[in-house]
């Protein structure tokens, strides 16, 4: 399954209605975690919906105090029933930090894959460096790298090698918490075609080779204003005018 252009970000989403009306609304990849703490809430919004969940990209992340070997398997197990379902698509190392060991935690990812737990393994917040020690340790392959990627915070370099090994990129934070609402660029581009500076940012990252991206959106009006962002058609230079916005401000530090 490819992921789509755009998915949903559940964190903060505390009504399964938004998961249920999202799925309505056309989105097909919901993206939580267990440090959330809403993954029941997207399993009852998933079980409520009309869509069958053959169709649906469903992604977790384990949080970096459950990446002992032992806790990978009994937490994944635990995000499972909380979501209601016997597998996840994706199974995300959230961040390599606290109890992460590549040579201990990543067999045991790869033993949930051989189990069926999950299709496929991800990492997220992950450096150059920890991404090739990643892939020594991993027997299957990295599906996706999930960061954070907006306007004022790119790293062309990290997308780059991403790639080149053919791992998607999954751009988290996309609207910079609301910041690209206040920057006269994206507000010159949007205007120039009828849209919000929201809608530009998602464009911009939807245009990116590699990158889907996972905007929050609550209401059944921005969720159906996120997707249709993604048809929108930035030309180079405006693209060129958004890469140069790049000033290294990262929301969510380790």
């Amino acid at each position: 399954m490819t992921l789509p252009r755009v998915g949903l970000g559940t964190m903060g989403i505390d009504d399964p209605d938004a998961i249920a009306n999202a799925l309505d609304a056309g989105y097909r990849h919901l993206d939580t975690a267990q440090i959330y703490e809403n993954e029941a809430v997207v399993g009852e919004g998933l079980a409520t919906s009309d869509v069958p969940r053959d169709e649906v990209f469903l992604a977790t992340k384990v949080w970096a105090t459950n990446l002992a070997p032992e806790d990978v398997r009994e937490s994944t197990e635990a995000s499972l029933d909380r979501l209601g379902v016997d597998s996840v698509d994706l199974l995300y190392v959230h961040r390599p930090i606290e109890a992460y060991d590549p040579e201990t935690t990543l067999p045991a990812f790869d033993e949930l894959v051989e189990d069926g737990l999950t299709e496929h393994v991800g990492v997220s917040n992950f450096t150059h460096e920890e991404l090739a020690t990643a892939r020594e340790h991993l027997d299957a392959p990295i599906f996706a790298h999930q960061i954070e990627y907006h306007p004022f915070f790119q790293t062309p370099d990290l997308l780059a090698d991403n790639r080149e090994h053919d791992e998607t990129v999954v751009a988290y934070s996309p609207l910079a918490q609301g910041t690209v609402f206040d920057d006269p660029v994206l507000s010159d581009i949007a205007e120039s075609h009828d849209v919000t500076p929201a809608d530009v940012a998602i464009a911009w990252l939807c245009q990116k080779e590699g990158v889907v991206t996972i905007p929050k959106a609550g209401s059944r009006a921005h969720q159906e204003g996120n997707l249709a962002a993604a048809e929108i058609g930035l030309t180079d230079e405006e693209c060129a005018r958004i890469d140069d916005l790049d000033r290294g401000e990262e929301l969510f530090p380790e």
